[in-house]
């Protein structure tokens, strides 16, 4: 009886480190289960910092990621494709501002929503959000330039939340600036308001003059010491300047106000530019693009000889390959292009305005804001007047231009374990 109660004794001491082990793997396993349950985006699944910082998985960048060699991705047609587009729907991305959500404001078609830049000799990458946060962990983007740079960083903003949970991303208004955060990533995508990129009158990023407008042309320092140090700078600076042929300015003496005919003064601005990121951009860390001119299409008779109307009412992209508005001065398009070469750092020019001419279709209108205040009904039913054939709906236009910009950013970009 003792030998068996012995034996007993012993069977349960050699399977008591068994069972505690077992309740050990049950309660690491409840809590990564509860761990997963709190980050269930894809996006942290895959990609997210584990407290140390470092990769889960590495993202690896596929042929298919790239632009192929000697393809002119800004050469090419507007293809339906109502499968693939749009990349976000309106109503899922909490941070368009009224200016921009054109279906909520009222428009009654969505078609502007589902055409796809095809270009003629390659296939523009697909935007895979996840790639590009891993791209941006611990870095900057910033946007700069007017409200239609502001379209861009919101579109890009859009392109990229929703892969990221709630609590681990917010929006911040700190004029002349907006800060996105992507917390687990420690990346910002950040926009400043600067519309001329040289200090002018119009600096303020709410309350700032519209009609009355003066640039100080040697003047940059106040904008530049908040672009110092930001990985990939986004520029883009044009239909401000376009106000009238003339424009008042300074350069020299900031007492001494001139007129200068405006694609002097854009010259005299570019110079300035071109010196401060020659003075303090690092080539070997920074990107630095620059958006081409948006283009408007504020006279229909430019592509419906005989009307007198302006993008109201328009649904389709213009058909052809070689339309070109007045709104697109090649002058400026000359000037810019010249004073890129003439840089002694790399400059990336993405030259969108080609393709975005064809977009006829997809501006705000009538659906839009203005002055800050959406339009009344007596001011949509007077779309000659009212109709904003400038800016662009979201989603919309400026996507295309963020693909163009994704494609750019993994061009060069190595892989690595």
């Amino acid at each position: 009886m003792l030998s068996l109660k012995s034996s007993i004794d012993r069977r349960i001491q050699s399977i008591f480190p068994i069972i505690l082990y077992s309740i050990l793997i049950f309660a690491v396993t409840r809590l990564v289960l509860d761990s997963l349950k709190s980050k269930q985006s894809r996006v942290f699944q895959l990609y997210g910092m584990s407290s140390g910082g470092r990769n889960r998985l590495p993202v690896v960048v596929l042929p298919e990621d790239r632009i192929e060699e000697g393809c002119n991705i800004f050469e090419g047609k507007w293809v339906w494709d109502n499968v693939s587009y749009p990349l976000y729907e309106e109503e899922s991305c909490p941070y368009l501002v009224k200016q921009t959500t054109c279906m909520k404001n009222g428009r009654p078609d969505s078609f502007y929503t589902n055409w796809r830049w095809q270009p003629h000799e390659c296939n523009l990458p697909r935007f895979d959000p996840l790639k590009l946060l891993h791209m941006l962990r611990n870095k900057r983007m910033m946007f700069i330039g007017d409200s239609l740079q502001r379209g861009q960083f919101e579109s890009m903003i859009c392109l990229v939340q929703s892969v990221i949970p709630e609590g681990k991303k917010s929006l911040q208004r700190i004029p002349p600036m907006k800060i996105f955060r992507v917390e687990e990533f420690n990346a910002t995508i950040e926009y400043y308001w600067a519309p001329f990129m040289v200090e002018s009158i119009s600096d303020h990023a709410t309350n700032h003059t519209v009609h009355k407008r003066m640039v100080m042309l040697d003047s940059i320092a106040k904008h530049g010491k908040h672009w110092q140090g930001v990985d990939i700078l986004v520029f883009e600076s044009y239909v401000w300047w376009m106000h009238s042929p003339f424009i008042n300015a300074t350069h020299g003496s900031p007492d001494e106000v001139q007129e200068y005919n405006v694609t002097t003064a854009y010259k005299l601005a570019l110079k300035t530019w071109a010196n401060w990121l020659e003075s303090n951009i690092q080539p070997l860390n920074q990107y630095v693009f620059f958006m081409s001119m948006s283009p408007t299409h504020l006279w229909s008779w430019e592509w419906k000889p005989g009307s007198d109307e302006n993008c109201f009412n328009e649904s389709y992209p213009i058909q052809g390959s070689s339309y070109w508005g007045t709104g697109s001065n090649l002058e400026i398009m000359k000037i810019l292009h010249d004073s890129l070469q003439e840089l002694k750092i790399d400059v990336t020019l993405l030259n969108i305005t080609q393709l975005s001419e064809y977009r006829k279709d997809a501006h705000t209108s009538v659906y839009g804001e203005r002055k800050g205040k959406l339009l009344t009904k007596e001011q949509r039913s007077n779309p000659k007047s009212f109709a904003d054939c400038i800016h662009w709906c979201l989603p919309g236009v400026p996507d295309t231009w963020n693909e163009i910009l994704y494609a750019y950013l993994f061009k060069n970009y190595q892989n690595f374990s």
